[in-house]
C-alpha cells in the first residue's frame, strides 16, 4: 500500500525540513510571546508565575522554560469554565470541552486565528499520513464538544479533501457509507475501527476490498500489534495522530506514512518536554517519562508546561526534521498497580493479540479477594469461533503470556463475539471494582 500512497503525496511545508537551529530560534521567539500573552491576559497565569517568582522576561533560552510552573488538569477544573483564558470573550470564536474520559470535562477556547492554526496542523498531519487534495475522507470522530470531529473536519478541508462528516455510532451505516461513497482515508479511534471491522465481517463483506487506503487513528493509546491487525484486515496503511483538547485537539503530532516510526511533533506550534512523573525534573534526552507541552501560537488559551500524563520519549526527526515522540505506551494516571507491578492496558492488549483464537476486544476487571487484588481479563473469541471451543486453550495461553511478559498472575474469561461492550469513542479498558482500603 505504501508505494501507492507515496505517489499521491502533497509537498511538505518548508518548516518541516528546516534545520534544528531554525526551529529552535522560531520556538524561542514564539515562546517569549506566549509567556507574555499568558502573563498579561490570564489572571491565572499571572498569579501562578508570581507565586513562584518568575516573569516572562526571565526566559532567555529554551532551557529557561524549566523555571516556569507546570499546568495540570486540576487547574482547568478549578478555574471552570473561563478562568484561564487570555483574551476577552468577544475574541473567542469557539468553545470545546474535553471528552471527560477520566473526570469532569474541561473547557477550552479558540480565536479565529487559533482555529486557522489548528486546521493547518491537522492538514499537515493528513498530508504526512499520505492524504492529498481530492481524497475523500470518512470522518468518524465524534462531532460536538469533543475536539476530534471538528478538528479533523476543518483540517481535512484545509488539506483539500472531500469530507464525509459521519461522526461516531451507527456502525452498520458506517460500512454502508464506506462502500457507497468510496473514501480513501478514514479518521477514527482505533478501538472503533475494530467495531467497523466486525460490522464488515457481519455483513459478509471483504474489508480488504474496500476503498480505504489510509487510516489515521488517535484519541487513545494503541499498539503496533493492533496496527498490524488493522492493516492486514483492510489492506491499508494505519498511522497514529496525537492531540489533546488542552493543547489544541488532534494535530499536535503525526506519524508519517513512509516511516511509521513515531509521531513527528509540529514543533513550530507546540514545544515538548519529557519529565520524570514523580519528581517533575526533565529526563535525559531519549529517556522515557511524562510528556509536557507548551503552546507557542495559541491566543485564546495559551497553555504553559501542561502535564499530559502520557508516557513516551522524544527522539530525533527522521521523515521530518522535527522531533518525534514514541507511541504513547499509557498514561501515568491510568496505570494499574497490581500487587506492586505497574501495568498498562496496552501491555495486556499486546498479549491478547498473540493468541490466535482471541479478538482485540477486551476489558480488564480489577477486584479484591480478602487482602489480595486480582485482575481478570475479559476478551472475546474471534468471529466464527465459539467461546466454549477456544476458552480453555486460549485462557491458558493468555495467562501464560501475561505472567511471563508482565510478571503477574491473572484470570482470563473468554466470551462470545460481542460479549465485550463496544466503544463509539475512546475505549474504557479498565473496570475497577476494588473497594477503597
Amino acid at each position: 500500500m505504501l508505494d501507492t500512497v507515496k505517489t499521491r503525496r502533497a509537498p511538505l511545508d518548508p518548516i518541516e525540513t528546516a534545520s534544528r537551529d531554525e526551529i529552535s530560534a522560531l520556538q524561542l521567539t514564539r515562546m517569549k510571546d506566549t509567556l507574555k500573552r499568558a502573563y498579561e491576559g490570564s489572571p491565572f497565569y499571572r498569579r501562578k508565575f508570581d507565586e513562584v517568582g518568575v516573569h516572562p522576561d526571565d526566559l532567555k533560552t529554551l532551557a529557561d522554560l524549566a523555571k516556569f510552573p507546570f499546568t495540570v488538569k486540576q487547574d482547568l477544573r478549578d478555574n471552570y469554565p473561563f478562568g484561564m483564558f487570555a483574551v476577552p470573550q468577544d475574541q473567542i470564536a469557539r468553545l470545546h470541552a474535553s471528552s471527560g474520559t477520566t473526570g469532569k470535562p474541561t473547557v477550552v477556547a479558540y480565536t479565529k486565528n487559533d482555529i486557522e492554526m489548528w486546521a493547518e496542523v491537522v492538514a499537515r498531519s493528513i498530508r504526512a499520513a499520505g492524504g492529498a487534495p481530492g481524497d475523500i475522507l470518512h470522518n468518524a470522530y465524534g462531532y460536538g464538544l469533543f475536539t476530534g470531529g471538528l478538528g479533523a473536519h476543518y483540517g481535512a478541508e484545509k488539506a483539500g479533501c472531500t469530507v464525509i462528516p459521519v461522526s461516531g455510532g451507527m456502525t452498520e451505516r458506517q460500512v454502508t457509507l464506506i462502500e457507497d461513497l468510496k473514501p480513501s482515508i478514514i479518521m477514527v479511534t482505533p478501538s472503533y475501527m475494530l467495531s467497523i471491522l466486525d460490522a464488515y465481517r457481519a455483513a459478509g463483506l471483504d474489508p480488504r476490498a474496500s476503498s480505504l487506503k489510509v487510516g489515521i487513528f488517535g484519541a487513545e493509546p494503541w499498539t503496533n500489534a493492533m496496527r498490524e491487525e488493522i492493516e492486514h484486515a483492510f489492506d491499508m496503511d494505519a498511522v497514529d495522530i496525537y492531540g489533546l483538547s488542552e493543547v489544541i485537539g488532534p494535530g499536535v503530532a503525526q506519524e508519517c506514512v513512509e516511516t511509521k516510526d513515531g509521531l513527528h511533533i509540529w514543533e513550530d506550534h507546540f514545544y515538548p518536554e519529557v519529565i520524570n512523573p514523580e519528581t517533575g525534573e526533565p529526563v535525559a534526552e531519549g529517556e522515557k517519562g511524562e510528556l509536557v507541552f507548551t503552546s507557542l501560537t495559541k491566543e485564546a488559551f495559551p497553555i504553559i508546561r501542561y502535564r499530559t500524563r502520557d508516557l513516551t520519549r522524544l527522539l530525533p526527526g527522521t521523515a521530518r526534521s522535527m522531533r518525534r515522540m514514541e507511541k504513547v505506551t499509557g498514561r501515568s494516571d491510568d496505570m494499574i498497580i497490581l500487587r506492586g507491578v505497574n501495568i498498562f492496558p496496552t501491555q495486556i492488549e499486546e498479549q491478547i493479540l498473540k493468541c490466535a483464537g482471541l479478538s482485540p476486544h477486551y476489558e480488564i476487571v480489577l477486584s479484591r479477594q480478602g487482602r489480595m487484588d486480582t485482575m481478570t481479563v475479559r476478551c472475546e473469541c474471534k468471529e466464527g469461533e465459539s467461546a466454549a471451543h477456544v476458552a480453555g486453550e486460549a485462557s491458558r495461553e493468555l495467562m501464560h503470556h501475561i505472567k511471563s511478559v508482565i510478571g503477574v498472575s491473572s484470570r482470563v474469561e473468554v466470551v462470545e463475539p460481542g460479549g465485550v461492550m463496544r466503544s463509539v469513542g475512546k475505549a474504557k479498558r479498565v473496570r475497577d471494582e476494588r473497594p477503597e482500603r
